[in-house]
């Protein structure tokens, strides 16, 4: 049926598999992605959002290189919010809330709009290897696709095991089937393979809730986007809603304990740390009285809500009567009741930092495949994998990003070196140069090499020039433009700085705590001068001035660290020789096998002393 050879297979549709494929195809790669369901590419399948803390790096950094997840969050969000506008810029994070429907819609339109690219339905239920190296699939129709190369992005279907109470269901979504088939030939071939849990909330009947008894949650007044394209502008919003548990809650859902798979013992494998289930949380967290809920629209055309905050494995029935007594939740109605799920991974010391398997050549993994948790991370991983697939059969260079070039850096590096025994999501605090990585100029820092890769366009990487250039017009003038104190201290006197008694640069005046170029624009001659300027225009120029001595800072960090970059460790160096060496750092740099000093001093358990070793005998 399928007698072509593909330059990329892409197994699984979801954030992972869509960015992968999308890619790959763009790149101009024969690809093909074969899914479980045509129904179900791009789905979300826990909660309607994207971005947030970190993760809206994440998505800004996909955008800048090419990636579609900017340009659908925005086509289908329903209510966008800029997090931690009150700390510093390396924390401003954006996050849309978004319709699940239209999401999903505006996915599958973006794939069949991508030329070099093809969909298959159907499972795969195995790989065919010759020589160590993949060569195509198997799927559970009999059918044998081959290809140079294959991107596995199987999410949680993998063995998936879904749990509501004491009732257990093979699935890798509720009322999905489950994969089977790849993690036991994996294993068989040398893999190491693990299980993961993770978990989701109940949906409701939005008509059932009554509103005003919680606290309401409205968009940011000027939304922004994802997307440094010009996508379209936001002109109405849907309001999330705060509303918090209480004792009589928490105590309803103790008496489920013993039938909750978490307690009983019939789950054992690891669950997502920072976005525990509310048994959990009221079981690890005893002395608090209440819990915080967000309850958030699914999207324009339902009344499903999602309430987040409220994710749940315990008996349906003990769900509902739990939630009623949550204030607004009296006469609530359930759609979907919670669920937890089980399902494998590998864990990704098994990788490069290409994401292309160790032990099988041409072999990629990306997602939760690789223990991550978040639509985010792994839509950032698909697009790495789908790029070095594309360059690998084509014979060229791998690609690959540094800790202080990207969050997508910093999370691949996070995942070959350290591993994780847990699901791992994105925090601003992993990465050592959080500053030099904002969310405001992902663009700055990676369209252009996207651009020479041959996936960004043309049109993106003029945009970029035209911003640097803009931002570095207004920074001169900014520098260069004197202020009086009686155009000053008016303005001083509102964020309660002191006044000043001569002349000063803007840039000086826009140094001090509090002050900002908007507060500085009550000034007609600084406002005529950036009246034509775009805000994030302006955001990169008051970024630059206000943090400059910060910037600057890191940047000498970061050249520190690159001399130890420099420095490579020969693939088939062989740490038993170096009996000095502490014997946890001669098997944890044995099995890891870091390809520089520096990712050898990032890996868990070796020490200074261990670095200082190898360096004397490297050089």
């Amino acid at each position: 049926m399928i007698n072509d050879i593909y330059d990329v297979i892409v197994v699984g549709a979801g954030h992972a598999g869509s960015e992968a494929a999308a890619a790959a195809a763009n790149l101009g790669s024969k690809t093909l992605l074969i899914t479980m369901n045509m129904q179900t590419i791009g789905q979300m399948s826990c909660n309607p959002a994207m971005g947030g803390i970190a993760k809206g790096q994440i998505v800004r950094e996909i955008d800048a290189m090419g990636g579609y997840s900017g340009i659908v969050s925005d086509k289908s969000a329903i209510q966008f919010k800029m997090l931690n506008l009150s700390k510093g810029p390396a924390m401003w994070s954006p996050r849309t809330q978004n319709d699940r429907m239209l999401f999903a819609e505006e996915w599958r339109v973006a794939l069949e709009q991508t030329p070099n690219l093809d969909f298959f339905q159907d499972m795969v239920k195995s790989l065919i290897i010759e020589n160590d190296t993949v060569v195509g699939v198997v799927t559970s129709l009999g059918l044998q696709i081959k290809a140079k190369s294959v991107v596995l992005t199987n999410g949680t279907f993998l063995n998936g095991l879904i749990h509501v109470g004491d009732k257990q269901l093979g699935g890798g979504r509720m009322g999905e089937p489950r994969a089977f088939g790849i993690t036991e030939q994996l294993v068989s071939l040398g893999f190491e393979a693990g299980r993961m849990k993770t978990g989701t909330p109940p949906r409701v009947d939005g008509r059932t809730l009554d509103y005003s008894k919680m606290e309401e949650q409205k968009g940011d007044e000027n939304p922004q986007r994802f997307s440094f394209l010009d996508t379209p502008k936001m002109t109405k919003q849907m309001s999330c809603h705060i509303v918090y548990t209480n004792e009589t809650v928490h105590d309803i859902l103790r008496e489920g304990f013993d039938r909750s798979p978490m307690f009983n013992g019939t789950i054992q494998s690891t669950g997502p740390r920072y976005c525990p289930s509310i048994e959990d949380k009221i079981n690890r967290f005893a002395e608090r009285e209440r819990h915080q809920l967000f309850v958030e629209p699914e999207g324009w055309r339902t009344v499903e809500m999602y309430i987040n905050g409220f994710s749940s494995s315990l008996p349906e029935e003990v769900q509902l009567t739990a939630m009623r007594h949550i204030p607004g939740f009296e006469n609530a109605k359930v759609f979907r009741p919670g669920y937890a799920i089980e399902y494998d991974y590998f864990p990704p010391t098994q990788l490069q930092h290409t994401l292309e398997t160790k032990l099988i050549h041409n072999l990629y993994f990306a997602g939760q495949i690789n223990g991550t948790t978040g639509y985010e991370e792994a839509a950032g991983q698909g697009l790495m994998a789908g790029i070095n697939a594309h360059n690998k059969v084509h014979g060229k260079e791998a690609f690959t990003l540094n800790r202080d070039e990207a969050y997508i850096g910093v999370l691949i590096d996070d995942l070959i070196t350290k591993g994780t025994e847990e699901p791992y999501r994105m925090f601003t605090s992993r990465a050592e140069y959080r500053l030099l990585l904002r969310q405001d100029n992902a663009d700055i820092r990676l369209t252009e090499k996207s651009y020479q890769l041959g996936l960004a366009s043309g049109e993106r990487l003029e945009k970029v020039h035209q911003k640097i250039n803009e931002s570095e017009k207004l920074e001169a003038f900014l520098k260069n433009t004197s202020l009086k104190p009686g155009l000053i201290n008016p303005i001083l006197a509102e964020i309660d700085s002191s006044p000043v008694d001569q002349a000063f640069k803007t840039a000086t005046i826009l140094t001090r705590p509090n002050m900002t170029l908007e507060k500085l624009e009550q000034i007609d001659i600084i406002k005529d001068f950036t009246v034509d300027f775009a805000p994030e225009v302006k955001e990169q120029a008051e970024i630059n001035i206000k943090y400059k001595g910060y910037i600057e800072k890191e940047r000498e960090n970061v050249a520190k660290l690159h001399k130890l970059e420099t420095i490579k460790i020969p693939d088939d160096f062989n740490y038993s020789d170096l009996k000095s060496l502490s014997t946890e750092a001669r098997q944890k740099m044995t099995k890891i096998r870091p390809k520089t000093i520096a990712q050898a001093g990032r890996i868990s358990g070796v020490s200074p002393s261990d670095v200082n070793i190898l360096l004397i005998y490297l050089k």
